[in-house]
């Protein structure tokens, strides 16, 4: 039996459909409730089918993603949380970086595939971490940003999560599992409602990400 016939696989695909569902539901009911900028709305909706597309693998996320990260730099603004709003320009180069990355990144520039990473990319990460989140505090801080300390933490987090996933490794997800628990009360802090709820659904959909990520590196060749 293949891995596209077993029934953990059909639910695995039945639970991110009915999430994406749920997502376009939920942004048309509070956009017309008045709880949410169709602005938000479009953002909320296009980023809940990108990761859907990351977990499944598909190069398609990147472009979709560019949309996403153009929507939201303006959503952040507004709302004065301008460590994310930074993060959506660093995010719209590394989404290019990646599309290019996943296409032509791997041996004689073919696919690159899902694989594990390696313990010096992940010490470096590590390292980089903190790093960046104490260089943003300070910065956010000057800025006179909102929630300026949680705002450095999920960035750091955030970039680095996006870098092993340009990699196609596996343990990013760990790290966007972390940054989408952080982000929940963030965003209901700031009364980004909506993006409050996509990031618990990211949150669900990071953990099939990394189910699935693990089962498809682990594959014998």
């Amino acid at each position: 039996m293949t891995e596209a016939a077993t029934p953990s696989k059909t639910r695995e695909n039945g639970i991110l459909a009915g999430l994406t569902v749920a997502v376009g539901l939920i942004a048309a009911f509070m956009v017309n409730a008045g709880n949410a900028t169709l602005l938000e709305a479009v953002a909320f909706v296009s980023g809940a089918v990108c990761v859907w597309l990351t977990v499944r693998g598909n190069v398609w996320n990147f472009p979709l993603g560019l949309i996403n990260v153009g929507t939201y730099f303006f959503v952040f603004f507004k709302a004065r949380i301008y460590g994310d709003m930074a993060l959506q320009v660093v995010y719209f180069v590394m989404n290019a970086m990646g599309w290019y990355m996943w296409l032509f990144g791997g041996e004689r520039r073919t696919a690159l595939v899902i694989r594990h990473s390696g313990k010096k990319e992940l010490a470096a990460v590590g390292v980089a971490i903190p790093v960046v989140a104490l260089i943003l505090w300070q910065t956010l801080h000057a800025l006179g940003g909102a929630a300026t300390l949680g705002d450095a933490v999920t960035t750091a987090i955030s970039l680095g999560a996006q870098w092993l996933m340009n990699r196609k490794l596996v343990e990013n997800w760990h790290l966007w599992i972390v940054a989408d628990i952080l982000y929940v009360p963030l965003y209901v802090s700031r009364g980004l409602h909506l993006t409050a709820i996509l990031y618990a659904v990211f949150l669900v959909m990071a953990v099939i990400g990394l189910d699935h990520w693990r089962r498809q590196a682990d594959r014998p060749a």
